[in-house]
Formats: structure tokens, C-alpha cells, sequence
């Protein structure tokens, strides 16, 4: 009889699995049948680009095309944010994936017929706006996510919530939003989500290719803000004065033997960069005080943690020795955690990355120094967020423009793996659960 029970049990495994096998094979048909719509997209969301938290013609978009499919669709998490719920024909998790809809404060350059022209106010200056960081293309990819799956609903075991985010690159000066405001609106609840997948596509990695990296993947963000108190006094008789200047030069040299002498730099990288000083008016008078600006990058919590101890360690300790005072806010208005890849999850769904991309195109790759905001969703819920290659064949990793820059380019065949990516990730999760 127990031996019965195992075969039985076997052969509902295998037909499980056989119809996973099934459906990626539809999945992936699919993504190939509907790249151009995918493109069409994309070109429209990277010709009319919105900055964070003003989303409103691209969250509309979305928002109608989801409510087309037939889904359950919320709109105003997070003031522009967008959530479609897919309801599978069987009991299974619940997955979460998400895009980002957000654009920059960019002037675009590049000679594509589909380049913004859009003007708009940033804190009170007039810009540029472009889709310089791949979230017209996240857009794009997860609405074709979201037709193929919604046309597997009777087959799917679980739930799909497909999250479109806005304000991923930061907000106005005095708001708040992006993947933080998300999570404390409850986006991971009713239904509650068991796991997230995300991607981002980056313009240096080769088109085909998706890496990934177990632990932490991106660096946790934290801005800061010193400022130095002397005394002022003539630039001629600087022995009148605590010199502020003097004082912010010393702290912004010894704020480099942080990550040269107290960071294991063979288990995780750090950055401490100072991108803005000023202090004074003029030439001949030593000024009262010197502010300045700059971030914090670390890729574990740990480090995070001895970094901040450190620079208000330095930058007070310095000043205290030459007579001066150092106040020092650590984050001062922006902080994102570490963005974090679940080692067991990493592990189980190793296998559908390398059979989506081929072995020798899933890769695992280094940690970025850059932050994101789905480690605020990771720090709920397990994640895995892989970076997808963008970058033409053929290209020069060293000389193309990077993320966040007017020249930024992407190379729309890259949108088909990225479809399949997220597809096969959910339904193999699926598969595993069942």
C-alpha cells in the first residue's frame, strides 16, 4: 500500500511538472508572437515619460489595459501606483512581480525616433525628463506578463499581483512614495503575498543574458549631511579663526579609511562619497561653516550599520580636534535597504533562470553599488530581483552610455527573455508549491 501511495504521489509530480513544461512552451510562444506590441509599449511610455509621483497618463495606461484583461485592478497605492490581482483556476501562493514606473530628471540624446522632449519641474528647477534607467521597458515586459498569464487562468495554481510602482528613483523634496509608501499601504496583503520576483535591465550587460547574485545584490542607500561650525574671521589672519574649511578638507580625506581600513573588502564593497561641498562667499573671509552632501553604499546590513558609526565617529572626532563642531545626519532624507536576494529562493529558482536563458547565458554576477527600492519589498517578503541584458551584440561594455545618463539605449530584443524570465519564475514557483 505504500509503495501505491509513492507512485501515486509520483505520478501526479510528473504530471504537474509535465503541465508547467506545457505551459512555458505556451509562455514562451507567446512572448515571441507579441514582441512587437511589447515594443509599441515601451516606445510610448519612453516618448511621454513622468517623474515619480506624477505617474498619472502612464499609471491610466496600465491601469486600463489590466481592467481589459478581465483583473482585479486597485489604482492609487501610493498616489500612482497600480495593482492587478490574477485569480488562478487552483489553490496555490500568491507571487508578486514588479515594474517601476518612474522616469528621470534626464535631457535625453539619443537619435531614436521615440526620444522625450518632455519638460517638467524637479525641486523648482525646470528639466529634461527621460526614461534613462529601463522602466518603460519593466512597464512594457510585465503587461505582457500579465496577457499571457491571465490566459492560463483556469490552469494556474496560485495568484499573480502585478505591482506597477511609481517614484522608484526617489520623490520631491517633502513627499514620500515609491516601494516604501507601496508596502506600508498593504500592497503585499489581501491576498498575502508568499514570494516577489522583480528584473531590471541594464544597458552594459549583453542582450540574452540575465545574472544573478544570492544575498546581498544591490547596496542599501543612505544619504548624508555634515556640517562644519568654526569661527569665521579675515582670510588674512586665519589664526583668528577655527577654520571650517580646513576642518571639512581633513574630515573628507579621513572619511576615505573607512572602506581602506575597516570594511572586509573580500566579503562586500562600500562607498563613502562626499558629492557636494560649500562653505563661504568670497576670497579673503574664512566662513563660519561648511556644509556637505553625500551617500552611503554598503551590501549587508552590518556594513551599513559600520559605515554610519564611523563617518559621525570621523567626522565629529576630527572637528572636535581642531576646535571645530561637526553635526552629522545619517540618512538625512533618503534611505533604501539592502537589496536582497534570498539564498534558498535564489537557489530553487536557479534552475528555471538557466533553462530560460540557456546555462551558459544565466550567470552569476557581481554586486551593484547602486540602490533600489524592491529591497523594501524583500524585507516582507522573499525576493529575487536578476538583471537582464540590454546591451546590443557586439557592443562595448566600457564605452556604452550607462543607466542615468542622456545617451542611455536599450535594445528592445532583450524584451522577449525578460518575458519569459518573470513568466517561467511564477510558474515554476507554482509548480513547486502545488
Amino acid at each position: 500500500m505504500k509503495k501505491l501511495c509513492v507512485l501515486i504521489v509520483s505520478i501526479v509530480a510528473l504530471q504537474a511538472s509535465a503541465q508547467t513544461n506545457d505551459l512555458e512552451a505556451i509562455a514562451a510562444k507567446k512572448a515571441d508572437s507579441l514582441f512587437k506590441q511589447t515594443v509599441a509599449w515601451r516606445r510610448d511610455f519612453h516618448e511621454h515619460p513622468e517623474l515619480g509621483n506624477q505617474e498619472v497618463r502612464t499609471s491610466g495606461i496600465i491601469a486600463k489595459y489590466l481592467q481589459s484583461l478581465g483583473l482585479e485592478v486597485k489604482t492609487g497605492i501610493a498616489k500612482t501606483g497600480v495593482v492587478g490581482i490574477l485569480r488562478g483556476g487552483k489553490p496555490g501562493p500568491v507571487i508578486a512581480l514588479r515594474a517601476d514606473m518612474d522616469a528621470l530628471p534626464v535631457t535625453e540624446r539619443t537619435p531614436v525616433p521615440f526620444a522625450s522632449k518632455v519638460r517638467s519641474t524637479y525641486n523648482g528647477q525646470e528639466v529634461g525628463v527621460m526614461h534613462a534607467c529601463g522602466h518603460d521597458s519593466h512597464m512594457a515586459m510585465l503587461m505582457t506578463v500579465a496577457e499571457i498569464l491571465t490566459s492560463m487562468k483556469s490552469q494556474l495554481h496560485g495568484t499573480v499581483k502585478f505591482i506597477f510602482q511609481p517614484a522608484e528613483e526617489g520623490v520631491p523634496a517633502g513627499e514620500t512614495g515609491g516601494g516604501e509608501e507601496m508596502v506600508k499601504e498593504g500592497v503585499l496583503e489581501n491576498p498575502k503575498v508568499d514570494v516577489i520576483f522583480g528584473l531590471h535591465i541594464f544597458s552594459y550587460i549583453p542582450v540574452g543574458t540575465l545574472t544573478y547574485r544570492p544575498g546581498g545584490v544591490m547596496a542599501s542607500v543612505n544619504d548624508m549631511k555634515i556640517i562644519v561650525k568654526g569661527k569665521s574671521a579675515h582670510g588674512a589672519y586665519p589664526w583668528f579663526s577655527t577654520d571650517p574649511i580646513v576642518v571639512s578638507a581633513q574630515i573628507i580625506n579621513n572619511l576615505q579609511t573607512i572602506v581602506s581600513r575597516n570594511v572586509n573588502i573580500t566579503e562586500n564593497p562600500a562607498v563613502v562619497t562626499i558629492g557636494a561641498i560649500n562653505g563661504g562667499t568670497r576670497h579673503n573671509i574664512i566662513p563660519e561653516k561648511v556644509e556637505m552632501v553625500g551617500t552611503l553604499r554598503a551590501l549587508s546590513t552590518a556594513d551599513e550599520k559600520l559605515l554610519i558609526e564611523r563617518v559621525k565617529q570621523i567626522a565629529t572626532k576630527t572637528a572636535e580636534a581642531n576646535g571645530a563642531v561637526a553635526d552629522v545626519a545619517i540618512p538625512f532624507s533618503v534611505h533604501y535597504p539592502v537589496t536582497y536576494n534570498d539564498p534558498a529562493l535564489t537557489a530553487k529558482m536557479l534552475p528555471t533562470l538557466q533553462r530560460t536563458a540557456g546555462p551558459s547565458n544565466a550567470v552569476a554576477g557581481p554586486a551593484v553599488t547602486g540602490g533600489e527600492d524592491f529591497s523594501f519589498y524583500q524585507e516582507k517578503v522573499p525576493g529575487l530581483f536578476v538583471f537582464l541584458g540590454g546591451m546590443p551584440k557586439g557592443a562595448d561594455p566600457k564605452t556604452v552610455a550607462p543607466n542615468h545618463t542622456p545617451d542611455f539605449f536599450i535594445d528592445e530584443s532583450a524584451f522577449p527573455l525578460g518575458v519569459k524570465t518573470l513568466c517561467n519564475l511564477t510558474l515554476d514557483y507554482m509548480d513547486m508549491k502545488n
